[in-house]
Formats: C-alpha cells, sequence, structure tokens
C-alpha cells in the first residue's frame, strides 16, 4: 500500500477504480458486462432529463462503449428484479440484495416525515388508502391508481396530487418499491410484492455505514472522507469516520497523503483502498454524465482534475456559460472539456450545442472526442452530427469529425428546460 501519491497517481488510482482502465469495445458489452458495471459503481443514479440520453444510461457507455439500451432495461426492470430503485446517492438504482443495508435510511426518513406534524401522520387516511390500494391489487402505475382514486366512492375527496406524495413517501419509508417501469413511468408495489424476503432484513445501522464506506472506498480507490460520506449521502460524520477506523483496523483501508490535497489550507486527510490499482496509464476517452461518481461530488472534481463544474439546465439562458446540458469530457487522466449534446431524433442529428477546452487540454483532444461523438451518435441511433458555433473547441471538433453540417446556438438561444421528475426529497 502507498503512504504517499501524486496528484497524477491519485487520478489514475480513482479512475481504474471506476472502470476506465480497460479499453472501451463498442457493441461488445453484453448483460452480464452491464450489471458487473453497475455493481463496481455501487449505484446507478436516476435523473429524468433526456436531452440526449437518460443519465442512468451514460455511465455505461463511458465504460463499456455503445450497447444495447435495452439490454439494460430488461436487466433493470425484470419481474424478479436485480436491481432495485431507493435513494442511494440520490434517486438510484442499487442491487436489489442491498435492500437492507438501507434500513437505516428508511428509519431516518420515516421519523423526519412521520412524526407528529409530519405529512404522512397529517395526511394518514390518504396513506391507507393507497397502501391497501397495492395491497389489494399488486404493483400499480400512477395512472391506473389515479383512474381509482376517481371512481372511489369517496369522490373528489382524494387529492391526485396527496395520492402521488403518498407513493413517494412510502418509497422513501421502504414500504413500496419500485416494481418496474413503462417508459420512465413507475409501477409502486408493496416492498414484500418486489423485493425478496432475504434483502429486505434490515442491517444494523453500524453495521450498515461501515459496509457502504467500504465500497465507496472500493469505487472510488482513494478518497476523503467528504468523499466517502457523499456516494452514499451520509450526513452522520462520526459514523463515517467510525467507519474509516474499524476499515483500517481490518487492514482494507491505509491512511495516504495526496499532493496537493488540502482541507482548511491543511493537507486532507485521505486513505486508499486496498484493492486500489495504480496503472501506469489511463487510455481512455470518454463523455460522462453530470452525475457520473466521476464528477458528481464537486469539491471532489475540482480536487481531481481541477475542474469546476455546474449544471447549468436551471440557469437562464442568457446567463449560461457552457450551455443547457454540457457533458464533461475525459481524456486519458483528465477532464479537458465539457459538451452539450442534444438527440434532435425528429432529424436523426445529434447536435453539438456547444463545446468548451479546459485550460491545458492536449491537442490530440478534439480527434479522441470526434470519435466518441461518432459513437455517441451511432449508440442513440443518429445518422448526422451537427457542430454548432458556441465554444472555443467547435472549430477543432468540426475539423475533426470532417465534412459536418455547423449550425447556430449560445446563450441567447432559448430552449424548454424538461420539468423535473416529480419526487420527495429526503
Amino acid at each position: 500500500m502507498r503512504e504517499t501519491l501524486s496528484a497524477g497517481e491519485a487520478r489514475r488510482v480513482a479512475l481504474a477504480a471506476q472502470g476506465f482502465a480497460r479499453p472501451v469495445a463498442d457493441g461488445r458489452a453484453g448483460t452480464r458486462t452491464l450489471a458487473t458495471t453497475i455493481r463496481r459503481l455501487g449505484t446507478l443514479q436516476i435523473d429524468s432529463v433526456n436531452v440526449f440520453a437518460r443519465s442512468h444510461y451514460l455511465p455505461l457507455f463511458s465504460r463499456v462503449g455503445s450497447y444495447d439500451t435495452a439490454a439494460l432495461d430488461r436487466l433493470l426492470f425484470r419481474p424478479k428484479p436485480t436491481f432495485a430503485e431507493y435513494w442511494a446517492h440520490v434517486a438510484a438504482f442499487i442491487p436489489a440484495a442491498d435492500w437492507g443495508l438501507f434500513a437505516f435510511r428508511m428509519e431516518d426518513l420515516r421519523r423526519k416525515h412521520d412524526g407528529p406534524d409530519g405529512w404522512t401522520r397529517r395526511h394518514a387516511d390518504t396513506v391507507s388508502w393507497v397502501r391497501n390500494e397495492l395491497a389489494d391489487r399488486g404493483p400499480l402505475r400512477p395512472g391506473q391508481i389515479e383512474r381509482d382514486a376517481r371512481r372511489s366512492s369517496r369522490g373528489p375527496w382524494w387529492d391526485w396530487d396527496d395520492v402521488k406524495t403518498a407513493l413517494e413517501y412510502l418509497w422513501l419509508y421502504g414500504e413500496v418499491a419500485i416494481a418496474g417501469r413503462r417508459g420512465f413511468e413507475r409501477r409502486y408495489g408493496l416492498a414484500g410484492d418486489v423485493i425478496p424476503e432475504s434483502a429486505r432484513v434490515p442491517v444494523p445501522r453500524a453495521d450498515a455505514v461501515r459496509e457502504l464506506v467500504r465500497r465507496a472506498a472500493a469505487a472510488y480507490g482513494v478518497a476523503t472522507a467528504a468523499d466517502l460520506a457523499d456516494y452514499w449521502r451520509i450526513r452522520d460524520r462520526k459514523a463515517v469516520m467510525t467507519a474509516v477506523e474499524e476499515l483500517v483496523s481490518a487492514g482494507e483501508l491505509t491512511p495516504v497523503h495526496v499532493a496537493g490535497w488540502q482541507r482548511g489550507g491543511r493537507p486532507a486527510s485521505a486513505w486508499i483502498h486496498r484493492d486500489a490499482r495504480l496503472p501506469r496509464r489511463i487510455d481512455t476517452a470518454a463523455i460522462l454524465t453530470p452525475f457520473d461518481p466521476v464528477v458528481w461530488f464537486r469539491d471532489r472534481a475540482e480536487r481531481l482534475f481541477g475542474f469546476e463544474y455546474r449544471i447549468e439546465i436551471y440557469t437562464p439562458a442568457a446567463r449560461r456559460r457552457f450551455g443547457y446540458y454540457s457533458l464533461p469530457v475525459l481524456i486519458d487522466e483528465d477532464v479537458v472539456g465539457r459538451v452539450d449534446l442534444k438527440a434532435d431524433r425528429g432529424s436523426g442529428c445529434l447536435l453539438v450545442q456547444a463545446a468548451w477546452w479546459e485550460p491545458g487540454a492536449p491537442t490530440h483532444a478534439a480527434d479522441r472526442l470526434a470519435d466518441r461523438l461518432r459513437a455517441a451518435a451511432a449508440w442513440q441511433h443518429l445518422d448526422t452530427i451537427s457542430v454548432s458555433r458556441w465554444g472555443d473547441a467547435t472549430d477543432d471538433l468540426a475539423r475533426a469529425l470532417g465534412p459536418v453540417t455547423r449550425h447556430e446556438a449560445g446563450p441567447d438561444v432559448v430552449r424548454p428546460i424538461a420539468d423535473p421528475r416529480t419526487r420527495v426529497l429526503p
């Protein structure tokens, strides 16, 4: 185990742990590879924005290349689920066998929202009715519950927004699980009808936190306490540090000094996982979702890559710096730029709405990114690519792509903002 790492070594350790030390093989990833990749990450964040591709599809494309998204859907939404949805990092897919690891979170959320003045206590009749509907009829889509609510003898007493909110709270409490989706519409069922009984056994809080910290450490390779806590959004700093100390004692983690990692002007405490690898080089090119573990914790992204990042979807168009949905670009061991993509499915065209380089981006970055853009277009069944003139990387990309259509885009071009999926925030 290493006691010190340079900044570059830390990046290579982190990227290897995230699966970027393996060559991308477009079109070769089957269901087994997809499942293995998800388990390596531990969780796959869900987001409703679909301007290019839904976010949970992208981490797999980034790591294994183009694949059949229908195969992933079958894997995630099979009747007896291998994976389940829960509030892990945020709303995310996790292995169904890990359901019990989050029993402590379910308890905390129930305590927060089901107290004397909590929402579910104030709407107890609605919650009871929804629970009974699922018990009597099995897993249902919200639309099916809505139709039943309208036919109820209670008439207009049932408020549909309250019914949807009740479903979300029961999901957070672990009483309800997601039994699949049609398109992006969820089917809700009682957890006992969806999650295997063996997976529903609650893991004691301390044991669960230690196991989640261990998994975060393996997924990150090298990490600070803040990194480890953020992977699963564990807000109990004391519990995280207790888990770290126990994992150090067990020989699974080793303290390490990473050059340049600081907190409050002092060297930041960090740990390296015993299974971490330090490859001599990382040879990859990838387009990342904003919700990829490599960049989802903005402090870590800045610490690892010097990459300052924010999503501008909800920023007024005229104030956007980099684009509506700019995606970080990883070339070898560095984030070298960002590219704002949109799938124009009506015309079968991948629109590069904006593209920007980070300072010091290598000269070969345009060729490497152009290759991934071609793969991304083919993966999304788009026949052509058009590059805008907004951003200091667009001319480089247009040249690297060869004969290509150009179009106008910019911060003054207003595009509709997708409504966020309705969810209850913990």
